[in-house]
């Protein structure tokens, strides 16, 4: 009997993280699509303005210019767009002086 709730344990325990990460099947919604849709013509896709022979090349370098835009709005990553200076005391001399030296 010891040896079935130990197994039951080791089982439940492998199959909490498969349940972690699935991912939910439902299709998206016409609103989503759109969109979808109009972010990439933001990012400079044109459907119908190409040529069928660039199509794919138009439309992935569209994706990839949203993808960067998600990617450096999401927080996570990515370079930060920041100015910082070093080498230069924050307090002055005579300033200092007159914290620390007591007569």
């Amino acid at each position: 009997m010891k040896s079935l709730i130990k197994a039951v344990a080791i089982a439940a325990v492998l199959a909490i993280p498969a349940v972690s990460f699935a991912q939910s099947n439902q299709p998206i919604t016409r609103a989503q699509v759109r969109a979808e849709l109009v972010q990439l013509e933001k990012a400079g896709y044109r459907p119908g303005a190409g040529t069928e022979a660039h199509y794919p090349d138009e439309l992935q370098a569209a994706q990839a210019r949203v993808n960067a835009e998600n990617g450096a709005a999401s927080g996570y990553g990515g370079v930060a767009n920041g100015v910082s200076q070093s080498g230069r005391p924050g307090v002055s001399a005579a300033d200092w002086n007159a914290m620390y030296n007591h007569p």
